[in-house]
């Protein structure tokens, strides 16, 4: 429960409206009631503005009304961000109260755990792991030998995070991933079979990194796959051994990046891209949902689609262009038809 005041001072809004008005949950514009705090940041949804029953309202400095609203506004120079801390202080809250070891679970005598730690049951936890303070582990959790989880991270249920791998500060990875499984090494055999190449390195998670639900992060063969801080992984996700992906770089579910693809900071990779081993994308790249890449990027900030990927530009050209094929093959036609007259012409003088 907060008045309009304390959230205010929060986030560093002005209010237009009561400051003392108190909310306790939170809703969607079309749908939130009386004692509930909402949000305005998308035209589409501006008459909702006009009829939400909320008591307060998170609204962009800028916006001018049209009618008299009847909520509290708090406005502030980005609506969805400033939510957007709301929410992440909400959730704060609600996992600093998990305290504690819950049984049954097991816990290694050698393990070296942290202030305000919480351990949830089921959850399994090797020799000589360290983890650090006010971290939280939901059931069903497994963590390997060796393995380092740094202050405030939250491994959510059944993560397994397999020996030698280290988590750092403020990480969330949701349920169901896999840190550290064997990557994809086989060595071809002159009669035809295949044998397996040990994986004996690690995987390196930095801060601040978010891994979704059912991605696997791979070991490296030698060596470290290393995600570096401020990445965001979304869900089902596969990262092959020795990759690493840098700083505040970003991509979207299915995607794939195969063994010792080096991705530069803060580049964008769409939902069920596909890139090849052994390749370097430069700082900024940004490829397309459903794209191949087969080849290096080395022009930073350069945005390829397609499969295989080429410069978005030039392929949204050969997509304007393959559209008009029909078109120019009747014009071809025609063009070549008028060609045989005129040579006839010419003959027969």
């Amino acid at each position: 429960m907060f008045t309009a005041q304390q959230i205010a001072i929060l986030i560093n809004a002005k209010i237009e409206g009561d400051a003392n008005i108190v909310v306790t949950s939170f809703g969607k514009i079309e749908e939130a009631k009386q004692g509930q705090l909402t949000f305005f940041a998308n035209p589409k949804y501006e008459d909702f503005l006009y009829t939400t029953q909320a008591s307060l309202i998170l609204i962009n400095e800028n916006v001018v009304l049209k009618q008299p609203i009847q909520a509290t506004l708090l406005r502030v120079p980005d609506a969805y961000s400033a939510f957007a801390i709301l929410l992440n202080k909400y959730q704060e809250m609600q996992t600093q109260q998990l305290v504690g070891i819950e049984q049954p679970s097991f816990i290694a005598s050698s393990v070296t755990l942290g202030k305000q730690v919480f351990v949830a049951a089921f959850t399994y936890i090797s020799d000589n792991v360290t983890i650090g303070n006010n971290v939280k582990i939901f059931a069903g959790a497994f963590i390997g030998k060796d393995v380092t989880i740094d202050d405030n991270t939250i491994i959510h249920a059944g993560v397994k995070i397999y020996n030698g791998c280290k988590v750092g500060k403020n990480v969330t990875i949701h349920a169901g991933t896999v840190i550290g499984g064997d990557g994809f090494g086989f060595a071809p055999q002159a009669d035809g079979s295949y044998s397996k190449v040990p994986q004996i390195g690690n995987v390196i998670i930095e801060d601040f990194v978010e891994i979704g639900a059912n991605t696997t992060i791979d070991r490296a063969t030698i060596g470290s796959t290393i995600i570096k801080t401020g990445a965001k992984l979304d869900n089902l996700i596969q990262i092959a051994h020795n990759v690493e992906i840098g700083n505040n770089t970003v991509i979207a579910a299915q995607a794939g990046i195969s063994g010792s693809t080096k991705i530069g900071k803060n580049a964008m990779i769409g939902g069920q891209a596909g890139i090849v081993g052994h390749l370097t994308l430069a700082d900024g790249s940004k490829v397309n949902a459903q794209s191949g890449v087969s080849k290096s990027i080395t022009q930073p900030n350069q945005a390829v689609t397609g499969s295989p990927a080429f410069d978005y530009a030039s392929s949204l050209r050969s997509q304007a262009l393959s559209r008009k094929l029909p078109e120019m093959e009747k014009r071809i036609k025609e063009l070549e038809k008028q060609l045989q007259q005129l040579l006839a012409l010419e003959s027969k003088q």
